[in-house]
């Protein structure tokens, strides 16, 4: 991930009273925070993130604020002092004596508690206690004046209030600490900025947005599935620059579905009903998130440039070309009389130099090439989803949009995720886009066609051939892992998608509640299993093992028990804590919602024929005598 805030970057800005705000950092456009001011984008782009910036007190002459980074001996000073006050912590400020040295009481009492059997009085409550607002003298038409014209970032308004204050000295130490940060955290005119990245992403859904778009799926949860399903770097693609491989053109038109020789590792199947959130933490953990640093040169185009500095780039290109080939003009005019031909061979080179060259896309080497497919054959994603369109729409916050036809192929999700349907899946014939063979012109039929047919005629190759690839290359299968966060029924969804997995890979699927998974644990029990092994029913005689993993299922038998091992089910919610000297326990409230609850398997290849087992063995004969 970016270190400094890139041009056109989704960031969070965590704002003082704890909100977290969501917004592109377009260039040369304003920022609004609302009652905290506003800033022009432009002085954080290129900043690292993690920095807390104060917005300034606007000038006379300019309709934004400006920004100021705090340091950190600045934003824990509180912290930093208290370390060295000699009060101890839980001690109360000494009441306020009178003028003869005595000690002030309270008057006036307002409420007492008293035991209905003895009658006496248990506990009694001023009004000085109750009638906390009585205690600022400032009223709120004050305030609120002083809110309007607040200077030095709302630090004199905190300090007037504190000022303000009549029982200011009787609060103890974590008292005067709570009020003073509650103040900051409503008028401090501060904020922080942070990088959107996957958790920041999920926290956000989960706690300011529709939880239920996300399955209520919390951080805790996406990494436990991550961390079953061993989702992670699956090692370069020998194809990484795009190359086509030998005789592709013939594999892609001839529709065969070839195994390769060598499996290839890194391959994850996975069904995300999570608007792309699930995709994005497995796409982060394989390093094929977040484009490349190296790529500067996007964040240059977008850039703003001035026209006049490109016109005079260019004038200083043709007068130096020009110099070039007048003094190779004159050189050859002694030496040889064909000054007419060199001439106009100067002014051809005047005017190539003069053009700016074509930029070049990153496919156009194989442009040509309609049936050349840009994925990667290895550490890939390939999702499944019950829909025409796949929905991605949380991997816009990552600078891919999976709709957008027009999405180059600098990005790494470009080349490593693939999609298709169930339909696709299962009864590929079915659908148009894939049993559809379109038309092949020859070259002087393209010729003759318009630009817009053309480039119709092409697209629609392309998309036969990545369709196709797709496709064949799922059914194929041998994949590394298989994750599945879906509102579906998980047997229904592990009926298709087990098979397609290579032995040993791993298996997580994640449900709101517990009773699917517990329906679907019940399927790859020990006792299924063994009832399996010990009394197959009728509908699997005769079949071969390639047969048994595509098993229908039954009322018996659902699923095939002996293709996965291991079976459980478990949860996980991360409690947080106060830490505070004197004062660490658990917080009290927490956000509720659904548990969700993670199913954990591994496949296995069952053994075909006779088990035996075999080994050195001890005689009986032996064994008694040494007895």
């Amino acid at each position: 991930m970016h270190s400094l805030v890139q041009p056109n970057a989704w960031v969070a800005l965590k704002l003082p009273s704890g909100n977290i705000k969501t917004l592109q950092v377009v260039p040369n456009t304003t920022i609004s925070l609302g009652k905290y001011g506003s800033f022009p984008s432009n002085l954080i782009i290129q900043r690292p993130y993690h920095l807390t910036y104060e917005l300034e007190d606007r000038r006379e002459s300019e309709n934004f604020n400006r920004l100021r980074v705090v340091p950190a001996s600045e934003l824990y000073s509180d912290i930093l002092s208290s370390g060295t006050s000699s009060a101890l912590p839980g001690t109360a400020t000494p009441a306020p004596e009178d003028d003869d040295g005595t000690t002030a009481t309270p008057t006036g009492v307002e409420y007492s508690l008293v035991d209905p059997d003895s009658g006496v009085v248990v506990a009694k409550t001023d009004r000085a206690q109750l009638d906390v607002s009585a205690r600022q003298t400032l009223s709120m038409e004050e305030i609120e004046q002083l809110k309007r014209d607040a200077t030095d970032a709302g630090k004199d308004l905190i300090a007037k209030l504190m000022l303000s204050h009549t029982a200011i000295d009787q609060k103890t130490q974590y008292s005067l600490a709570k009020y003073k940060l509650l103040k900051t955290r409503k008028y401090i005119r501060r904020f922080c900025v942070l990088p959107l990245d996957v958790p920041m992403l999920g926290n956000w859904l989960l706690e300011e947005k529709d939880p239920a778009k996300i399955l209520e799926m919390r951080e805790e949860m996406v990494a436990l599935l991550g961390c079953w399903a061993n989702v992670h770097f699956g090692g370069k693609d020998r194809c990484e620059k795009g190359e086509p491989e030998a005789d592709s053109e013939n594999k892609v038109a001839d529709g065969e579905n070839k195994p390769e020789s060598e499996p290839t590792a890194g391959r994850w199947l996975v069904v995300d009903d999570t608007g792309g959130l699930l995709v994005a933490a497995m796409a982060e953990r394989m390093g094929v998130l977040y484009p490349a640093e190296a790529g500067d040169s996007a964040a240059a185009k977008q850039q703003p440039t001035s026209p006049q500095m490109k016109r005079g780039e260019l004038v200083g290109q043709v007068e130096s070309n020009m110099n070039v080939i007048t003094e190779g003009a004159q050189r050859e005019i002694v030496q040889d009389t064909s000054k007419q031909t060199e001439t106009q061979d100067g002014e051809q080179a005047v005017v190539k130099a003069t053009q700016t060259p074509r930029k070049r896309h990153t496919g156009d080497k194989h442009r040509h090439d309609d049936m050349h497919v840009p994925y990667a054959h290895s550490n890939t994603l390939t999702l499944i989803h019950a829909n025409s369109q796949p929905n991605l729409s949380y991997l816009r916050y990552f600078d891919f949009d999976h709709t957008n036809p027009n999405q180059g192929l600098d990005h790494p999700l470009a080349r490593h995720l693939m999609t298709l349907s169930w339909l696709q899946l299962l009864e590929p014939e079915l659908d148009s886009a894939y049993s559809a063979t379109p038309p092949q012109a020859t070259p002087e039929e393209l010729r003759s066609w318009k630009a817009n047919r053309r480039g119709t005629y092409h697209r629609k190759r392309r998309r036969w051939a990545k369709i196709r690839h797709v496709v064949d290359g799922t059914r194929g299968g041998g994949f590394s892992g298989l994750v599945v966060a879906s509102a579906m029924d998980p047997i229904s969804v592990l009926r298709h998608t087990v098979p397609l997995l290579a032995g040993g890979a791993p298996v997580a699927v994640y449900s709101q509640t517990i009773e699917p998974l517990t329906a679907l644990a019940d399927c790859y029990s020990v006792s299924r299993r063994a009832a399996w092994v010990a009394d197959p029913p009728a509908e699997a005689a005769g079949q071969s093992a390639e047969e048994l993993e595509r098993w229908p299922g039954t009322d018996e038998f659902p699923l095939n028990p002996s293709l996965l091992l291991g079976a459980s089910i478990q949860t996980s919610r991360v409690r947080r804590w106060q830490v505070l000297p004197g004062r660490t326990h658990p917080l009290m409230t927490s956000k509720g919602g659904a548990e969700g609850y993670v199913f954990t398997a591994w496949r296995v290849k069952p053994a075909e024929g006779k088990v035996e087992a075999r080994g050195k063995t001890r005689p009986r004969k032996r064994k008694a005598a040494e007895s």
